[in-house]
């Protein structure tokens, strides 16, 4: 880092990737802003640099084996690397910046007096991560699926029978499917559709819930989907429609499976919820009889950033997906970071990262999403620019990944 860069970092103060400190702090205290920064996106410790930006120096002589092997070494787990430099700013002054990047074994701990710690960066100060923020660092390091959760007083009877046989017998194609409700449970519970319990039946998983469940929204109030048209730009123009769409996640076929299903799923009831607000009617009449309707979206693209929200959502997240209608675009929320150190390049370049595969590999067998898991790249993308002579528009953060799909021009 040359000096320039290191007297602009400290102008610019501490902040969410940047905290100052002295050298003469604790061990343990060292290691808890790494861990916090480690568990958001990284960033840098400068050590010789005091709460207010001025510059007291490096005063430990050993400072580099004291950072490597004592702090990193025995207060930090898992291991993780960190770069170490030295920047001279004269006048007899140095700053050491200790820096790193996000982890991707999350979550990382603090250890100290026997004890396991985990902290996380809230602004420009490192704080004991909440039982939310643990299952979402859980949950991007991988080491929960927050889908196999069980959702509280679900039983059997929450489940659609007749979705599940169809699944079991035509889908997978199950010889025969349960007979009572133990063998209901025992399949159940090895498919991730139900958990075990010790002081009682099973009761559904979020993923059996989600994909079968008769109502989902009555037990997992989330397990919905918000839906909203405005004739304008924004939400404070006249509201066309505002309505909350239930139900489970695949549809039910009784005929062929290559027709249309007999009853529609969550995503086929938002769908047809939403045609009279993305068609516009032609002023020419079709067969003579009726108005064509001409789409304001591909439908394609739309149906596969519909999917993804529903699919890739963070069910640690209490909130519902939302698909958002306006003059100009459409707007598709999924609440949750993207997992699993994704990025949107990554993402735009076919990288897959599944963050429920219990949902996921269920909506593939259906064929509700392609078995390669690149919709955004060979579809969403190629196709709104096709059909719009624009792009989608992907924005993310810690809290919700979205996605804007620009209107056709129909004038």
């Amino acid at each position: 880092m040359l000096k320039s860069e290191l007297l602009q970092l400290i102008a610019n103060g501490e902040n969410s990737g940047v905290e100052f400190k002295r050298d003469d702090l604790r061990p343990e205290q060292l290691a808890r802003e790494i861990v916090a920064l480690a568990n958001l996106k990284g960033g840098a410790v400068l050590l010789g640099v005091e709460d207010d930006g001025s510059v007291s120096g490096i005063q430990r002589a050993d400072l580099e084996p004291w950072v490597m092997d004592t702090v990193f070494g025995r207060h930090v787990h898992p291991m993780i690397l960190p770069y170490f430099e030295v920047v001279d700013l004269g006048g007899g002054k140095r700053v050491a910046v200790v820096s790193l990047t996000e982890g991707t074994a999350k979550p990382y701990v603090l250890r100290h007096n026997g004890r396991e710690d985990v902290y996380v960066r809230v602004g420009s100060t490192s704080r004991r991560a909440t039982r939310e923020q643990l299952a979402r660092l859980f949950e991007s390091g991988g080491m929960l699926h927050a889908e196999l959760l069980p959702v509280s007083g679900s039983a059997l009877v929450d489940l659609d029978r007749a979705r599940l046989e169809d699944y079991l017998a035509r889908v997978i194609g199950d010889v025969a499917v349960p007979a009572n409700d133990d063998d209901w449970h025992r399949r159940l519970t090895g498919l991730g559709f139900m958990v075990s319990r010790h002081d009682g039946p099973p009761v559904c998983t979020i993923a059996g819930l989600a994909l079968f469940g008769h109502s989902p929204r009555k037990k997992l109030r989330h397990a919905c989907v918000r839906w909203m048209s405005f004739a304008g730009h924004d939400m404070s123009y006249q509201a066309q429609d505002d309505s909350v769409i239930d139900g489970p996640l695949v549809a039910l076929w009784t005929g062929h499976h290559n027709q249309p299903p007999s009853v529609a799923g969550l995503v086929e009831r938002l769908i047809d919820r939403m045609q009279p607000f993305i068609t516009v009617q032609s002023e020419q009449l079709q067969d003579g009889l009726r108005r064509a309707a001409t789409a304001r979206y591909e439908p394609a693209a739309l149906r596969e950033t519909v999917l993804n929200a529903l699919v890739h959502r963070d069910w640690t997240r209490a909130v519902e997906v939302e698909v958002v209608n306006y003059a100009d675009r459409l707007e598709v929320t999924s609440p949750g970071a993207l997992q699993n150190s994704m990025t949107v390049e990554k993402m735009l370049a076919g990288q897959r990262s599944a963050r429920n595969p219990v949902i996921m590999e269920v909506m593939r067998d259906y064929g509700y999403v392609e078995q390669r898991g690149m919709g955004v790249r060979r579809k969403i993308v190629p196709l709104t620019r096709d059909f719009t002579g624009r792009d989608a528009v992907f924005d993310t953060t810690d809290d919700f990944v979205r996605v804007c799909l620009p209107a056709r021009n129909h004038g």
